[in-house]
């Protein structure tokens, strides 16, 4: 900084040189570039958000009403819809906008303290002139000097940490929706992207890839601006430079990630005969739980929970359709007709209120 106020000086030769730096110090004309940088960053950060929320809006508005598998802990859960799926994400990425417009207030605010932050050489005009600083830069006054309380500069990092865990949890659902066995979405296709060296037949997850890479890279650097926050003082010894290294690498690996899933989302292509195959995997499995609680209006919660239950060990040991184990059991057969069985074992019927919580998401948002 020092080197850059001399310059200044030297070129200012109508005698104004000597007011160059004038009770200020070198913090809070770094703190103050770094807010103006942040300020210009999250802009772009914004947009890229928009972007993806628009495309998931899209894909949850066009698919509220496709039956696929929803899944736990890795297994065949029940049935939900993908764009309820989506939906999910959606909700993610527009809490993340809101979050965005909360912090701005409490991060885009210029510092000028002097020394020890308390405008001591400027006297009674210190504030005054401080507000007109603010004024000129388009930044908010601060309530005080912030020099080693870092929490607003941390907020920001903690906030892109957020944004790029939400990319991330995408990320690994396209992924695993990608895998061979499952193919229920792919990655837009591009001429050679996503091929293996040697297996030609691969389409790989490449933007998936990026996003959580991106994400981890952040989250390593958001611990290290949080340990920037313990500064000793009214002027730190350390810790801010901390953010010098943390605050670059943690909006370029958040652009890295915000730019992939615009391409991923804005392109995805969903395959929905595959979701229906998946649905109709386990012939009907799926919808137990909508069998067991009409069976339970009848003879009870429990009781029907473990006689569906013991009747599901029996398909997948004996590999039986279910219909026909339902059946030929006596209980079932005498409170559920063959017709409602058939019914109830439908997976797109039983997708709950997937389809009206979109709706409701994609009302309140819009």
């Amino acid at each position: 900084m020092l080197p850059v106020v001399n310059q200044l000086v030297n070129l200012c030769d109508d005698g104004l040189g000597q007011y160059c730096h004038w009770g200020t110090t070198t913090q809070d004309i770094t703190d103050t570039a770094l807010i103006l940088q942040i300020r210009d960053a999250l802009c772009l950060v914004e947009k890229d958000l928009k972007s993806i929320a628009q495309s998931l809006q899209s894909l949850a508005e066009q698919h509220k009403n496709t039956p696929m598998i929803g899944r736990s802990n890795l297994q065949q859960a029940t049935p939900i819809t993908f764009g309820y799926k989506v939906a999910t994400w959606l909700a993610g990425i527009h809490r993340h906008l809101v979050r965005l417009d909360q912090l701005r207030p409490r991060v885009l605010v210029g510092e000028f303290g002097g020394a020890s932050g308390t405008l001591a050489t400027l006297g009674s005009q210190g504030l005054e002139v401080q507000s007109l600083l603010m004024q000129e830069l388009g930044l908010g006054v601060p309530d005080i000097t912030y020099h080693t309380v870092r929490d607003n500069i941390a907020e920001v990092g903690c906030f892109l940490g957020l944004v790029t865990g939400s990319l991330a949890k995408i990320s690994m659902d396209v992924k695993l929706m990608m895998s061979t066995e499952v193919a229920e979405v792919s990655e837009p296709f591009i001429e050679g992207r996503g091929s293996s060296s040697t297996m030609p037949q691969k389409r790989n997850p490449i933007s998936c890839n990026f996003i959580h890479a991106c994400a981890a890279g952040v989250k390593l650097q958001v611990a290290a601006l949080l340990d920037a926050m313990v500064a000793d003082h009214e002027r730190a010894t350390g810790p801010w430079e901390i953010e010098w290294i943390a605050i670059p690498e943690i909006f370029s690996l958040t652009a890295g990630a915000l730019n992939q899933a615009n391409f991923m989302l804005s392109g995805l292509e969903v395959h929905e005969a595959n979701m229906r195959r998946n649905l109709n995997l386990t012939k009907g499995l799926v919808c137990t739980e909508a069998v067991m609680m009409a069976l339970a209006n009848k003879v009870g919660r429990q009781k029907a929970h473990d006689l569906i239950y013991d009747i599901c060990h029996q398909a997948n040991a004996n590999d039986k359709s279910l219909l026909e184990l339902l059946s030929d059991n006596a209980e079932v057969s005498q409170n559920l007709t063959v017709d409602q069985l058939k019914q109830l074992l439908e997976p797109e019927r039983y997708t709950g209120l997937a389809s009206v919580m979109v709706d409701k998401l994609l009302k309140q948002i819009t």
